[in-house]
């Protein structure tokens, strides 16, 4: 049997399918879950404490704390932001938060990861896979079949339907 290059896209897209099927999987997963990321959905309250040097301003303690610091009073000896302190006396800082559940956490990152990060490159894999994927559908029909044909009207219905949604 010889090898076409409709085949042979349709061997490589099967089998690429089948192995980052558990990629997607938590890709979707993930992405649902960063929908919800400025609620307090699926996430508990984690509270902190920090031994920071004494006598740090409110701008001090956002890279200290690794974090946004917005003031928002002081009394006395104590900054308070958010649900959280800091005694400029002692340098305690008592963090409270609220965080996913660190299999949902290591899930948020993976798709997150920036250059920064030692997994991007599977980020990179993972969107070349998506393109492969784009481009390897239309070989899974004969261009004369009524349903490549009807495939091309609902990758255009698609196409048209995110452009609506961009500018909305």
């Amino acid at each position: 049997m010889k090898m076409t290059t409709g085949l042979y896209m349709r061997i490589i897209h099967r089998y690429l399918g089948f192995f980052l099927a558990g990629i997607m999987a938590i890709y979707a997963i993930s992405g649902i879950i960063m929908i919800f990321r400025n609620t307090d959905f699926l996430k508990k309250e984690v509270i902190v404490e920090r031994q920071l040097e004494p006598n740090l301003s409110g701008d001090q303690l956002g890279p200290q704390l690794r974090m946004r610091v917005n003031v928002d009073k002081t009394e006395g000896d104590v900054i308070y932001f958010g649900q959280s302190t800091y005694n400029t006396k002692t340098g305690l800082a008592i963090v409270q938060k609220k965080e996913l559940p660190v299999v949902l956490q290591k899930m948020e990152h993976l798709h997150k990861a920036t250059t920064d990060s030692p997994i991007y490159w599977l980020n990179i894999f993972f969107g070349i896979s998506l393109l492969f994927f784009v481009v390897s559908a239309f070989w899974m029909f004969l261009p004369k079949t009524s349903v490549f044909k009807k495939g091309i009207y609902f990758s255009l219905a698609g196409i048209v339907l995110t452009i609506i949604i961009l500018f909305i």
